[in-house]
Order: structure tokens, then C-alpha cells, then sequence
């Protein structure tokens, strides 16, 4: 149960970013970092790493990491101090139902991640979602309970078929392809992540209870209002930040009494150069801020979090849920937040400085992490 004591100080749970970047190289200690110093308990580490995160066990080879690999290189710059570490496969073509067994049988696998062809960084290994229905590889997860973590947006989209008034490439991904998707394999559970429409948002609360997602601070908090106004390009991820009525459904689920489906997972993503030759990286860095962004967004969706039945929504979304729906216990650790004005800082890292998304939109935090 959250508390709420003194100056409005905020007890909850440490909390699980089960959807986020630390990268390879030297900056991966500083992003971890980040993650431990805002009562972060532990991350499910994306692997669109370079080279990919393409195997389940070995050593790292010149075409791809494997989740021991790549697991092991994380503990040694910080993620040692995690209660708990997942790094999902990527899902290539040269992905074998016999990986999934194998994975599953010794307990490294437990997620797999599914990108749309060059969807988004380093994401030209993905296939097609329709080279996956109905195959052997998702026949396998689906016998094993291995979480389907989707990026959920349609590829190889025109500009105006990627996003106009009617739809979207995310909206196209979950009225054609999601149905299908649990048509042919009902007992799969599937994590939809950073989802950003009501389409996605709809079809998620009335999927079975073994279908959830993850949400961003910034779709909560943004729209594409705010993105194009000024051109802030640090404001820049994909799924892109979409509109006012997207935004309202989002913050509806998140919301609602109860609901155990929609938890924290916050995409964070590291770029030490966003604006480049040949266009925006895509990715906001919430790193050390998240919590805080993430509890400005439930105020502003109208939570009240100085009352335990707004401190309990808050809890839900931000610590429970996400163990919950992956099967590990939540954190019996906690970690506070007060209610006052804060700023964030420039992360330097030995790769080079990453801005937050607080100073790339000159935003002062309305509440801050007490130590």
C-alpha cells in the first residue's frame, strides 16, 4: 500500500521499467545508472542492440549477441544491482521454435521481441508480423508461456498511409494484424508496448488477461500538438506521440479503478546525438526522471495522488501490475517521492552528453526523488 507522509512524500513500491534501452559500450554504466537512481528495482532490457541480441545462449559473435552474453555485459556495468534482469530475444529469420525450447527449458528465455522491419533503431532484423502467425516459432512460445513483446505498428507504410486524421500505422497494426495474431495463437501472452491509440488502447482492454501493455510517460503526458509546435525534436520516438483523443484513452486505462493490464514501461532511449545528417533519432531519455513524469501525467488524467485511492492507481500502474502480468514478485523495496519543484541535469557519459527529456522541452519536474 502507498503512503503519503510529511510534505507530501510518496512511499511505493521500487518499480520494474519493463520496457527500456541501456545500449552497448561504454555509456551502458551511466544508463543503468540512471535507472537505479530513480527506485528503479529492475528492467527488461530491449535488444535492438548492435550487433542484435539474436540467440539464447554463447558467447557474442560479430552477427549478434545472445541473452547470456549480452545479460552477463549488463551485470558487469551495474545491472548486478537489479532484483531482477530480462533481456528478450529479437526475433530474426534465423529464429528456431528449437531456441524457444531451448531458452525455455533453462529458464534464460522468458521474452521475445517482435519488430516491425526497420520500424525503428536498429530494427532491420525484424520480418513481417505475417511471416510469424501461425508459424512454429510463436507455436512454440505459446506452448513454453513465452511473453510476445510487440512493437505494434504496420511496416513498409507510404507517408500519408503511416499517419493521417483516420489512422496510423499503429491503428492499421492492431484492427489487422492483432486479431489474426490471437486468432491463431489464443493462448500466447503477448505484451503490447508503448502503445500510443485508443485503437491499441481498445483492443488491449478487451483482449483475454493474458494480453497487456506497457505505456510511456510522454504518450500520456504529449501529443503530436506538442512535437510539431516548435519542432521539439527531443519529443521525437515511435511510435510517435499522437492526438488529444489517443492521449485521453490512454490516460482512461491507466486510470481506471482496478485495472491490471496498463503498467510502466518507458521506452527510454539514449542518443548522445538526436538531430543528424539524415534525420531525427528516434527516442526520448527518461532516465533518472521517469517516476516523476510518469505521476505528472496521472495528475494531469485527473488522479489525485495526496488520496489513497489515487496513490493506489498510481501503485498499480507504476509497481504492481507489470511483476504481476510477467509472474515475479513486486519489489519489497521501496523508494520516495516528494512533491516539490525539481530539475534534471545533462547525463554525462563517456559515449558523449544525453539529454533528458525534461531539458529537451524545458519542462521543471513537479515532483522530485528524495534520497
Amino acid at each position: 500500500m502507498p503512503t503519503l507522509t510529511g510534505a507530501m512524500t510518496l512511499s511505493l513500491p521500487k518499480w520494474f521499467d519493463l520496457h527500456t534501452h541501456f545500449r552497448q559500450g561504454p555509456a551502458t554504466a551511466a544508463y543503468i545508472q540512471a535507472h537505479l537512481e530513480m527506485g528503479c528495482a529492475g528492467a527488461l532490457a530491449m535488444p535492438n542492440t548492435q550487433p542484435p541480441v539474436s540467440r539464447v545462449s554463447g558467447a557474442v559473435q560479430s552477427d549478434g549477441w545472445s541473452i547470456e552474453s549480452y545479460a552477463a555485459d549488463l551485470r558487469a556495468a551495474g545491472a548486478e544491482a537489479f532484483e531482477l534482469l530480462i533481456v528478450p530475444l529479437y526475433l530474426t529469420r534465423q529464429t528456431t521454435a528449437a531456441m524457444i525450447e531451448e531458452g525455455a527449458k533453462s529458464g534464460t528465455l522468458r521474452a521475445c521481441k517482435y519488430y516491425p522491419p526497420h520500424g525503428t533503431t536498429n530494427a532491420e532484423h525484424g520480418l513481417p508480423m505475417d511471416d510469424l502467425i501461425g508459424g512454429e516459432v510463436l507455436k512454440a512460445m505459446e506452448q513454453y508461456g513465452i511473453v510476445l513483446c510487440i512493437h505494434g505498428e504496420q511496416h513498409a507504410l507510404s507517408g500519408p498511409d503511416y499517419i493521417d486524421a483516420q489512422q496510423n500505422a499503429e491503428t492499421r497494426f492492431y484492427t489487422e494484424r492483432m486479431p489474426r495474431l490471437l486468432a491463431a495463437h489464443p493462448k500466447l501472452r503477448i505484451v503490447c508496448e508503448h502503445i500510443t491509440t485508443r485503437a491499441a488502447t481498445e483492443f488491449v482492454a478487451s483482449a483475454p488477461a493474458h494480453v497487456g501493455a506497457t505505456i510511456t510517460p510522454q504518450h500520456l503526458l504529449y501529443t503530436l500538438g506538442h512535437l510539431i509546435q516548435g519542432l521539439k525534436y527531443h519529443l521525437y520516438c515511435l511510435p510517435v506521440v499522437k492526438f488529444q483523443d489517443d492521449r485521453a484513452a490512454l490516460r482512461k486505462a491507466v486510470t481506471t479503478p482496478g485495472q491490471t493490464k496498463f503498467f510502466a514501461g518507458t521506452d527510454s532511449a539514449p542518443h548522445t546525438t538526436k538531430a543528424t545528417a539524415c534525420g531525427c533519432a528516434a527516442g526520448c531519455f527518461t532516465g533518472g526522471c521517469a517516476p516523476q513524469l510518469y505521476a505528472m501525467a496521472f495528475e494531469e488524467a485527473g488522479a489525485d495522488l495526496t488520496i489513497p485511492q489515487g496513490q493506489r492507481l498510481f501503485e498499480n500502474f507504476l509497481s504492481l501490475n507489470g511483476p504481476a502480468f510477467y509472474g515475479f514478485p513486486a519489489s519489497a523495496q521501496r523508494f520516495q517521492m516528494e512533491k516539490a519543484a525539481s530539475l534534471t541535469a545533462i547525463l554525462e557519459t563517456p559515449a558523449g552528453p544525453v539529454t533528458p527529456l525534461p531539458i529537451g522541452l524545458n519542462l521543471e519536474l513537479t515532483w522530485r526523488l528524495v534520497e
